[in-house]
């Protein structure tokens, strides 16, 4: 039978992000201004996201489009150094590793990925994830959701799932999970419901 486990989206939950910190970057090293530069990316952050683009290739689009005049080593950097740990969540999830299965469910890159799993220690609590460039789906899709299921042997009742996104939290309530709409001030909330649903799973 599928233990209880906590579902977590990454950004705005597990780490905050801040894109004008990489629009600033790029903008000493392009022609375009820190305001606008990162609508160029519109055409290709979707299939980055959703795996039919792979690292490289979006990097060597992206620095394309911008008229980047660094190295591919350089775009990485910025594109990667916008993100924050959320101490908070830190604390609540370290209290309660070893006690239940942790996973992510996130869309994401493989830039993004690589470098959020390996510089915050957030991501130590959790045994893995799915992550949309890798599944091939993307939330709010339902597909996504399905996949997970299968793929971390979930039973969506057992599941609480936060997300800060509301299209994601009303997909996963139709599709049974538990459900937390998150967001930093929202923190003491979170851990409120979050304790009430251990208590009922039977985990102290």
């Amino acid at each position: 039978m599928p233990q209880p486990v906590i579902l977590s989206d990454v950004g705005k939950v597990l780490i905050d992000f801040d894109f004008s910190i990489a629009a600033r970057r790029l903008a000493e090293q392009c022609d375009h201004p820190a305001e606008t530069v990162l609508t160029l990316f519109d055409e290709i952050k979707g299939p980055y996201e959703d795996g039919r683009m792979d690292d490289a290739a979006f990097v060597r689009e992206a620095m394309a489009v911008t008229g980047f005049r660094g190295t591919a080593a350089e775009f990485a950097a910025i594109w990667c150094e916008i993100f924050a740990q959320n101490e908070l969540m830190h604390d609540t999830l370290g209290a309660l590793a070893g006690k239940l299965r942790m996973y992510l469910l996130s869309n994401t890159n493989g830039l993004h990925k690589n470098y959020f799993l390996s510089e915050f220690p957030i991501f130590q609590h959790f045994q893995g994830g799915v992550y949309s460039h890798e599944a091939g789906h993307a939330k709010p899709g339902e597909e996504i959701f399905h996949h997970t299921i299968a793929q971390l042997d979930l039973d969506p009742a057992r599941t609480f799932y936060i997300d800060d996104l509301l299209p994601n939290i009303e997909i996963a309530s139709r599709l049974g999970f538990r459900t937390f709409h998150y967001s930093f001030v929202k923190h003491p909330q979170l851990q409120a419901e979050l304790d009430e649903w251990l208590a009922m799973q039977g985990i102290g």
